[in-house]
């Protein structure tokens, strides 16, 4: 057997991110192979990445990229198991590293990691799928892509991106008008991050929803006592105030709660298409933890 040198192993380690006791076991099962011991660690490694399959990973970052002509934006959001990695500076790395990918090789205008996997990386020769393993591998927890979408715009609209609370909220706004609108954009995907509304204009509002929260309205008990006909008057009156709660041009403009953002926009001869906003884990059932169960857990691996 090959004498193991203590060079060897920091090659390997600079090279592939492992452990050095992982490395030297590679090393020594390859007779001081180098690229064998690769390709054994990688193996191990997707090995170890699926088996942490069944771990919940509902933190990490919301990330976004913007074509350099303000034509075309993407928003993701990239989930790992820990606050702490979600802060590595490999894995921030990677956020951008997904947001840029699907700027320049999705087809798709919006989707899941799924529909990423299998499509080449930016790593050469690698992919997508090869790439976030390996990363797996080296960061110790479980990465998941979780979403996309990507707006392409053609002249005459920009496409604009805020991200709130270092990644914990993101959004992309699409305008549309003459002149300036990049700083206008901007403004209104943060007002979109801070006030969460769910539509542009109340005209986009499903009509079974509007049914809905009509009949909520009607049976408040300060409104049992009132005739049918001024029920009716107060509850448009009210369902005004629903609007300005769910549609992004109603709500009071949050750097300037004196306009609406519709009159902000109007007055800048613009409209707003479109939004999309991520929260980071929203809709995800966060893991509860029990330290000393993990503590026990590590000692017994």
């Amino acid at each position: 057997m090959a004498e193991i040198s203590a060079a060897l192993v920091k090659e390997l380690r600079e090279k592939t991110g492992v452990g050095m006791m992982d490395c030297k076991k590679a090393l020594a099962e390859t007779n001081g192979d180098i690229e064998a011991a690769m390709d054994l660690l990688r193996k191990k490694g997707m090995a170890k990445a699926a088996a942490k399959g069944s771990r919940v990973a509902t933190e990490g970052l919301v990330g976004s990229f913007l074509g350099p002509d303000g034509l075309a934006g993407v928003l993701v959001e990239v989930n790992c198991e820990t606050d702490f990695v979600a802060r590595n500076e490999e894995f921030v790395a990677l956020v951008g590293d997904v947001a840029r990918f699907v700027l320049t090789n999705s087809a798709e205008a919006a989707g899941t990691g799924e529909q990423l996997l299998g499509l080449s990386s930016w790593e050469a020769g690698k992919t997508v799928d090869e790439v976030i393993k390996e990363k797996i591998q080296k960061i110790g927890e479980k990465i998941d892509i979780r979403r996309f979408v990507c707006y392409r715009v053609s002249a005459g609209s920009i496409v604009s991106a805020y991200i709130h609370l270092g990644g914990k909220i993101g959004v992309l706004v699409e305008l549309k008008g003459s002149g300036d609108l990049g700083g206008l954009a901007r403004d209104v995907a943060m007002h979109v991050a801070a006030s969460q509304p769910q539509y542009v204009t109340r005209d986009e509002v499903p009509v079974e929803q509007v049914s809905k929260e009509k009949e909520i309205l009607m049976a408040q008990p300060d409104l049992q006592s009132k005739p049918e006909a001024v029920r009716a008057k107060m509850v448009e009156g009210r369902i005004g105030k629903y609007f300005e709660q769910i549609c992004l041009n109603e709500q009071p403009f949050v750097k300037d709660p004196s306009q609406t953002v519709g009159q902000l926009i109007q007055q800048a001869g613009a409209s707003v298409v479109r939004f999309t906003r991520f929260g980071l884990g929203e809709g995800l059932e966060k893991k509860v933890d029990n330290f000393a169960e993990e503590v026990a857990a590590f000692m017994k691996a």
